[in-house]
């Protein structure tokens, strides 16, 4: 790094991904301050500069070996930072360059612990109980849609649906015939899980797919869904509604539709207020037309719940105003995962298991397709208008222009 460089790091103070230390740092402060920046994004951390930017220098002997002994014996899993030292003012700082790290949650050995330090704005604090899954989520090491939903028991799934996909869907012949096998099949399909000191419960993903009132045992399992009179979120509104139902569809055995699903609600609910019948050219014949492309409409509401973070709280929104559609998930994109990977086709599977329900019932077709070929395309060639994706550390949002 060249002083220059190091300078303008310097003036423009602390944030997210820069952190002052004194020469004199203690080793788990420092392999703490390590811990955060891999947790996150990444970052520098610039030893002999105070937090109000004052240059002091580094006097340490042997810094290097120093650092890399804490990262060594503290940082867990162990990773290997870019150590450089630069001289300012005459005075010479170190700058240790972390990348975001691969194998979250990096956790701080130290006095017989393991900590998990996360970074929020120019902090490095504990993580919370959330924030852990998010990492361990983020890490591969945990899927949150296998998670038990407690009270969610054989009782809260909807059985019909169940017969549904596993005979018609599935081309099961010998379903279970009591109870018991049927909670067993669900355990061995991760839909359900076994619990040590109460009777079987459903998991995130059995409840949200199958659930007969899913909100009811998990709070974020269902949809928001607001029609605004204008272009910004206000107290008046067109319509508004809280939709509890099980993300899939059922089906009788001659492959017709008998009762609607969520995903099913939220595009009759577009279809009520982004769409209007036409009369054909030949006076003959009446046709719907869509303000939006509706294979992007229901592309855009499938992944909002299949790729969504379930350890947020918050419920995916749908919100039409009057020049778009937008459908907000939870949740931040996952690992190296970013808009334009994303519009390119790259997909890291944060809920396996519903992304594969969803594929045998013919709602997800080509993994990672959907964002360049129905959102996009579907809807430049409906009116010419390209979508706006945006993402950040809460939510991603996709807006569907009129």
């Amino acid at each position: 790094m060249v002083n220059g460089e190091l300078l303008e790091i310097i003036r423009n103070g602390e944030n997210s991904g820069v952190e002052f230390k004194r020469d004199d740092i203690r080793a788990e402060t420092l392999a703490r301050e390590i811990v955060a920046l891999a947790n996150y994004k990444g970052g520098r951390i610039i030893l002999g500069v105070e937090d109000n930017g004052d240059v002091t220098g580094i006097a340490r002997p042997d810094l290097e070996e120093w650092v890399m002994n804490i990262c060594a014996s503290k940082v867990h899993p162990r990773l290997i930072p870019y150590f450089e030292e630069v001289v300012v003012g005459g005075r010479r700082v170190a700058i240790i360059s972390i990348d975001m790290g691969i194998s979250k949650p990096y956790v701080v050995r130290h006095n017989q612990r393991e900590d998990i330090y996360v970074r929020i704005g120019s902090t490095s604090r504990l993580a919370t109980r959330e924030e852990q899954a998010r990492l361990f989520q983020t890490g591969g090491i945990l899927h949150v849609e296998t998670l038990a939903v407690p009270r969610a028991t054989f009782g809260s799934l909807d059985l019909r649906r169940l017969v549904d996909y596993f005979a018609r869907v599935r081309g099961m012949n010998d379903l279970p015939g009591s109870d018991e096998e049927w909670i067993q099949l669900l355990v061995n399909m991760e839909l359900m899980m076994e619990t040590e000191y109460s009777e079987p419960v459903a998991t995130i993903c059995g409840l949200v797919l199958f659930g007969r009132e899913p909100k009811r045992f998990l709070s974020q399992a269902g949809a928001e869904w607001v029609a605004y009179p204008g272009n910004e979120k206000d107290y008046d509104t067109r319509d508004r509604a809280t939709i509890d139902a099980p993300l899939v569809a059922l089906w009788n055995q001659q492959g017709e539709q008998v009762e609607a699903g969520l995903l099913d609600h939220l595009m009759s609910k577009v279809r009520q207020h982004a769409s209007r019948e036409i009369i054909s050219e030949d006076y003959l014949t009446r046709k719907l037309k869509w303000d939006f492309a509706p294979e992007a409409v229901r592309e855009g509401m499938i992944n909002a719940f299949v790729h969504r973070d379930w350890t947020r709280p918050t419920d995916v929104e749908i919100c039409l105003y009057v020049d778009r559609l937008e459908i907000v998930s939870p949740g931040s994109l996952p690992n190296n995962v970013t808009v334009e990977r994303m519009k390119l086709g790259l997909r890291v599977p944060r809920n396996p298991i519903m992304i594969q329900t969803l594929r045998d019932y013919g709602y997800v077709e080509h993994m990672g397709m959907g964002v360049r070929n129905k959102i996009i395309k579907g809807m430049l060639a409906h009116n010419g208008k390209e979508p706006t994706l945006l993402a950040d550390e809460d939510r991603l949002a996709v807006k569907l222009w009129r």
